[in-house]
């Protein structure tokens, strides 16, 4: 019982350092603090929720690497550093966009196994 939970603590583990290691890699194409990289938080934070509603992966991939590589910690940043309009703005998006993607995923993925 001890081994599985071992077990599954590193395979998360292993799968975040990967995730955010990749997402790294992603915003690297773009200046911190710009729009652009907010852009970027946002379309990693689309595609990993995207990602988890398709495939719904275990620990490894799901909670781990889609875990690691998806950021709310940026978005937060980006709002504390805006006007309170833009930061609501920037959260409401956020939250709705990555919600949503994970609907989508969701269905696509119940449509496929229907």
């Amino acid at each position: 019982m001890h081994n599985d939970a071992f077990a599954t603590a590193l395979a998360v583990g292993l799968g975040a350092g990967l995730g955010a290691v990749a997402r790294q890699l992603v915003l690297l194409a773009a200046e911190p603090g710009t729009t652009a990289a907010l852009a970027l938080t946002f379309a990693v934070n689309i595609a990993g929720c995207f990602a988890m509603g398709l495939w719904k992966p275990g620990p490894l991939w799901g909670t781990g690497f889609l875990g690691g590589l998806t950021t709310y910690s940026a978005i937060s940043l980006a709002a504390m550093q805006s006007q309170a309009l833009t930061a609501l703005i920037i959260i409401v998006l956020s939250y709705a966009t990555s919600v949503g993607a994970w609907f989508a995923g969701d269905a696509l993925r119940e449509r496929r196994h229907a």
